[in-house]
């Protein structure tokens, strides 16, 4: 690595200080479990380092309003298993739960993998499914961005040097509604998805029709997507049948511009991404008729 000074502040005001006080010159730690790898490889390498180890109340799993609110220093590894988010949105429970080992998801943040801002994460996907909310903090204020304007490219977002993710708000799902992730592993269940896709799906009770549908990709493009074609002719007031699951599946294909590498070809990534946008369908649908049963 090339060196650089290390701070850690005690305090969220602190912390905010040196990031506009320093600019681009500076990056911030959460976990570290992206971060050191790139400072190894020297992709990056900045004058000062800011870890947020030491910062306090910004790890909390909350219900306000029926939303669940995810602090940006919560581990994976606390979403996975938070009483309140497994009782409340199991989907993103289950999500949190695919990424890595345990070993990363006992380190790696929320906050941190959303900054970082790699199109091949697993949380993302789910998380624009669900439609939540990153919180930005400055020492000018705190903004709230829509996760599907959040990324803007392959590792960049719209967060600003001196801006801080410390929160992700997370909408409860309505009633009659299911929601899954899945993602297709060719090697080891640590490794990255060749794709991975989430679905959310709200039922009529009385008719059986789709009145809601969010679907989003990752692992097929710079950003995680959504797929607009696709939900809107699910949502079009129809029953799902296996034609319709399919027909979805190869709108969902024009939107992907996936790459070529040791997880598939560009070309098998595509036909996966049919293939995995008609499971998530299904299963997010079996789960919502389900919800009606329990209710």
């Amino acid at each position: 690595m090339n060196p650089f000074d290390f701070r850690q502040p005690d305090t969220v005001e602190e912390a905010l200080t040196l990031m506009r006080d320093l600019g681009e010159d500076a990056r911030v730690m959460a976990g570290g479990t992206a971060l050191v790898i790139m400072l190894k490889q020297r992709l990056v390498m900045p004058d000062c380092l800011i870890s947020l180890q030491k910062l306090r109340g910004l790890d909390q799993l909350e219900v306000t309003n029926g939303e669940v609110r995810l602090g940006a220093l919560a581990t994976h590894r606390a979403v996975e298993r938070s009483p309140e988010v497994r009782s409340r949105l199991p989907s993103l429970a289950e999500t949190y739960a695919h990424v890595a080992t345990i070993r990363i998801r006992n380190v790696a943040t929320v906050g941190g993998a959303l900054a970082h801002a790699d199109p091949n994460q697993d949380p993302p996907v789910m998380l624009l499914a669900l439609d939540a909310r990153v919180r930005l903090t400055s020492t000018a204020g705190s903004r709230q961005v829509a996760i599907g304007e959040f990324f803007t490219d392959y590792y960049e977002t719209v967060r600003q040097p001196d801006e801080l993710v410390t929160e992700v708000v997370v909408p409860a799902l309505k009633p009659n509604s299911g929601s899954v992730y899945l993602k297709f592993l060719p090697r080891t269940a640590d490794d990255y998805a060749t794709v991975g896709v989430a679905a959310t799906v709200t039922v009529d009770p009385a008719s059986g029709t789709c009145q809601e549908c969010r679907i989003a990709m990752g692992c097929v493009a710079s950003t995680p997507v959504r797929v607009p074609e696709a939900e809107t002719l699910v949502r079009g007031g129809n029953r799902l049948t296996p034609e319709l699951a399919r027909e979805a599946g190869a709108l969902a294909q024009r939107v992907t511009d996936p790459i070529s590498d040791a997880r598939g070809s560009a070309e098998y990534k595509r036909a996966m991404a049919g293939v995995f946008v008609r499971r998530a369908l299904e299963q997010a649908w079996q789960r919502a008729v389900a919800s009606q049963a329990n209710r």
